[in-house]
This record gives structure tokens, sequence and C-alpha cells, in this order.
């Protein structure tokens, strides 16, 4: 490719309100451009390295015997309210209707199309395992796109689905995905770290994720160094201190003015903040049938401990939740600042699980300015649920060994699930087994974003002066550059590299010397060769590594060879 012929330039300056370093680069250097808030088109070179990209994972789905099919982007709303998740996903999910007014789904995952494929394909358990796979946009109305790729509306997704007739069946498949996207990334030189979640709308019994670790990501990973404990803190489990043994004391009601916050409180009352109860009011949305309805949650930990909504919402089975009005709270008697679950009704109670061997803990009066010392769980109120919904911090004890927890930040490239029979009985899914009994389909789903992981890619290769690119995934392998007095010599070293195979950027154009090679930096293709009255004078071809300073000289009629030998050993470095 001629960059005088090249669709797209590079540009001196990335637009303003650019924050992430990827995506300046992807910007400037001519992969991406914007159309929208989170909606990107991807120029010549972008599409190239995505194609790359896909490549390598139809190799790997390949290996594990996966069948690429394609399935639509847009969905009748029909198949979306026959799983029940129409009902549940709020603002992200993309409706419309068509011009019959029949309501449609832009694809946001595609479980339920796939499911319906499988009701109408799979009927014995001679069909089974199976796998399928496609590579295909997706739209989530995030309504915080940002970071460019990273957190975008439309997007590309690789999507892979099992389909077996037992959870042993499934287990295998779970674990060959989880091997085969280290082999991707490894691939794709991209280090990441898969590390237990939370299955949120996908549903299912386990989950993981795969994060590339940076200070850009929102998601938060808590991690253990002496045993590779490695959790979201979406789902991160800790281990919680015991309370010290003691008996019931009778129940106190104190003036505690001015106290409306644990740190004020423990500090008043001279007691340390374990010794509280820390209550939060939020409102779930929860489903009955199609509809949904809200719900009070009177939520409570330690006071030494912060809650985990997620895991609150797991708990209670909510598709949302919100932090309570003052005005709701007060209904149902309980004052904001200083609630308790004493004497209230017509709330969900629900206890983080260190709440029941913890006795004697100071609440809320549901009176202002007045707390109860000597509240127990059992004997002055009673839990709806009793769950783990604290939310593990940096320090935290390890649930495995005990040691402390840190925390780095993440951005989710790709992420799978165990779904077991969620969707294939809520669709009618079913296999007939060896006795002739109708089974629902055992299934997983794993998904890889495309686009996010490019971006990535963009912050992990990268120096001051540009993109650093992979051989694996680069658009081209070899930069070309022709400087005045190299011209003819760089068109026939152009052609000569082309018919050998290689795949060349050739910067044609009449520009100056520094535009060319800061050009070459900008775009970051992994070698560079330079034609030029002088490189010609000294013996040949500059050439350069993209993240080396040296250069060296190559004869002109071996250059096609050095080339050849200089890709073969980058690939196997890879």
């Amino acid at each position: 490719m001629k960059m005088s012929q090249l669709f797209g330039r590079t540009l001196r300056e990335a637009p303003a309100g650019v924050e992430a370093e990827s995506h300046r680069l992807l910007l400037r250097a001519g992969f991406i451009r914007p159309l929208a808030a989170g909606i990107f088109s991807y120029l010549h070179l972008g599409q190239r390295t995505l194609q790359k990209m896909e490549t390598i994972i139809r190799e790997e789905m390949d290996s594990l015997a996966g069948q690429e099919i394609k399935m639509p982007v847009v969905h009748p709303a029909a198949i979306w309210q026959e799983s029940g998740r129409w009902y549940k996903i709020d603002d992200e999910m993309g409706r419309f209707r068509d011009k019959n007014g029949r309501d449609m789904v832009l694809a946001m995952t595609h479980e339920e199309i796939v499911t319906d494929l499988t009701r109408r394909e799979i009927h014995s358990y001679r069909q089974l395992p199976q796998m399928v796979y496609h590579i295909q946009t997706k739209w989530r109305d995030d309504p915080r796109p940002r970071a460019g790729l990273i957190r975008a509306r439309e997007f590309t997704m690789l999507d892979s689905y099992t389909l077996d007739a037992d959870e042993a069946g499934l287990d295998k498949q779970y674990w060959d995905h989880y091997e085969a996207y280290f082999r991707m990334y490894g691939r794709f030189s991209l280090p990441v770290i898969a590390v237990e979640a939370d299955a949120g709308m996908m549903g299912g019994s386990l989950s993981h994720e795969f994060m590339y670790l940076t200070p850009i990501g929102e998601d938060t990973i808590l991690l253990c160094e002496e045993c590779d404990y490695k959790a979201n803190r979406q789902t991160a489990v800790f281990q919680k201190s015991v309370a010290a043994s003691e008996e019931m004391q009778p129940i106190e009601k104190v003036a505690t003015p001015d106290c409306k916050t644990i740190a004020d409180l423990a500090q008043f009352l001279n007691i340390p903040a374990a010794k509280t109860a820390k209550v939060i009011f939020l409102t779930a949305t929860m489903m009955e049938g199609q509809e949904k309805r809200e719900r009070l949650v009177f939520a409570i930990v330690r006071g030494d401990m912060d809650l985990n909504e997620t895991k609150l919402a797991n708990a209670v089975g909510a598709v949302g939740l919100r932090p309570s009005t003052e005005d709701e709270i007060r209904a149902v008697g309980a004052e904001p600042g200083y609630a308790s679950p004493v004497g209230l009704a017509g709330v969900l109670v629900v206890v983080d699980e260190a709440i029941p061997d913890s006795p004697n803990l100071v609440a809320g009066a549901n009176e202002a300015g007045y707390h109860l010392k000597n509240v127990n769980l059992g004997r002055d109120y009673t839990a709806d649920i009793v769950a783990d919904i604290a939310l593990a911090e940096v320090g935290a004890a390890c649930p495995n060994c005990g040691a402390a927890l840190t925390a780095v930040r993440g951005v989710e490239v790709s992420n799978i699930f165990k779904l077991g029979t969620a969707y294939s009985e809520s669709l009618g899914a079913t296999f007939l087994d060896e006795n002739g009994r109708p089974q629902p389909i055992v299934m997983g789903s794993y998904g890889l974003g495309l686009t996010r992981t490019l971006a990535c890619l963009a912050e992990e290769h990268r120096d001051e002066y540009g993109l650093i690119w992979p051989v694996s995934i680069a658009p081209y392998q070899v930069h070309l550059v022709a400087l005045r007095g190299g011209e003819a010599a760089a068109d026939s070293l152009y052609a000569e590299l082309r018919e050998a195979g290689i795949e060349v950027l050739y910067d044609d154009r009449n520009e100056a010397p520094g535009v060319k090679f800061n050009d070459a930096d900008l775009i970051g293709l992994p070698l560079r060769l330079t034609v030029s009255k002088r490189s010609l004078q000294n013996g040949g071809v500059e050439t350069k590594l993209r993240w080396e300073t040296e250069r060296q000289i190559v004869p002109l009629t071996g250059a096609v060879a050095y080339v050849q030998n200089q890709i073969q050993a980058l690939q196997l470095d890879a």
C-alpha cells in the first residue's frame, strides 16, 4: 500500500477531550475516526489489524472444533421477552420498532439467538457436544462512553457458545476456552490475567474475566501475592475477623447527638467500628413475572466493613439498585442517619454473614440523635436473608491463606460463563437422552472484545513517539520510506517485497524526511526500511526495528532475504 493513496491520514494532534493514550494514538496514527460518542469507524490500518486478530481467533476457535456461523445484529423482541431479559435490562438495550410496529432489539449479546438456533437444530444426545462461534457487531447504549474503544457503545466481539449433554461436558469446554483465551492473548502479545467475576445479566454458575492491568481501567482487581487468589472487587471474598464471644446484654437507648456516621458514633461512644452496625437503605427493582416492582432493602454490615452492592443485588435477586430517598426511608418508620432494623416492618432485611456472630452491636434507634446499644440479631430483629454482602478492601485477609490483599486496576477484555440450563429451560432447547427422555441442553457462553482489545494493545505497545505493533497483528510488516535520490530504487524494492509476499506500507509521499520518520514511528510497524541517496552511497538500504535506535545498511540485492529473515525471527520471538 502506498501512503500517497492511503485512505486516512496521520494527525499532528488528537482532538480535544481525548483522555486515554491509546485513544490519542489510534486517532493520530489514522487507525480510527469517531462518528459519535462511543461510535467509531475503523480506517484501513485499523481494519487490517482487526483482521489479523480475527485470523488468530479463528485458528484458536477451530482448534476447539468450533464451527463459525453468523447471527444477526437485529433481533425480534419476542425472543428476549421469552427469555425474560427484555424486562430485566434497562436503558443499555437498544430498542426500536420496525415499520410494522413490532418491537426489535439491537444485539448486545447473542444467548437468546443461539438458543433459538439450538432448539431448532439439536434433537439428540448423538449431536452433542457442539461449539459454534461468530465475530459480530454489538450495541450497548452506555451512558458514559469513555477512553475511545475501551468503553464504546458499538463494538465488535467474538462470541462462542458450547452445547453439552451434562455438566461434565460443560466443564471440559469451559476450561478449554479458558486455556484458548490465554493462547490468543499470547499471540496478540497482550498480557492478561483471569479473575473470578460476577455473572451479571448473563447468569450462570461460574464466570471468569480476562483483565489487562492498566491504571486507566475501571475495574478493581484484588490479588493475593502469596497464593495467587484473584477476583474482581465486585465478587471478591475475604476472611472476616471473628468478634469476641460475649453474653447478650439488655438493649439500651443512648443519646448520640450529631453522630450520623460510623466514625462519629465510634468516637463518641469510644468503641471500635466493628462494634457497630452499618445500615444502608437501597431500593431494589425486582421482577415478578414480566413486571418490575420496587422494594425497600435494609442492608446491614458490620461498621468496620462496607456494602458490596453487586453481592447484595445477587442475594435479593434484584435487576437494579438505587439509593432510597429520605421520604422512602421515613415511610417505613426509620430515620436517615439513625436507622435500625429494630421494630421495622415492610422492608427486606439482608444482613452480612458476620452479623450473626457479632453480639451487642450499636445500631440506630430510628430517632434522630439516638442509638441503641446491645442490638442482637435473632433477639431484637430478624433477617430475611443472611449472605456475604461485604465489600473486600485492600488489606483484607485473603480467603485462601489470610495474607493481605492488594489492588490493581484493569480493563475487562474477555468474559466466559457457565450458563448451565437457564436459557435452554426458558426457551425450550432440549435433546433426547439415551433413554429417550427430553433434557435441557447445558450451555456455556464466551466473549472476547476485539475492539476493546485493540485499544489495550495500543496502551501496552507504545512509547513517546507512537505505537509499536507486535508483528502478529501489525497492519503491515514493513514501513518502506523513500527519500530524495532513492525513489527509483525504493519503487523497485517495493515491487520485490510485494512479489515475495511481504506486507509493505510504502511512504512514497513528497514530504520532508522528518515528517516521514515521525509518521513511521507514530504508525509503529515492526521494521522500517529507508532508501535514500545517502543510504545507496553507503551500500544499500537502511534498516531499523521500531523499538530500537540502532540502524544498519543492507545491500539492496539482499534486502528481500534480510526482511524475510527479520520477520521470521520476530514471529518466533513473539
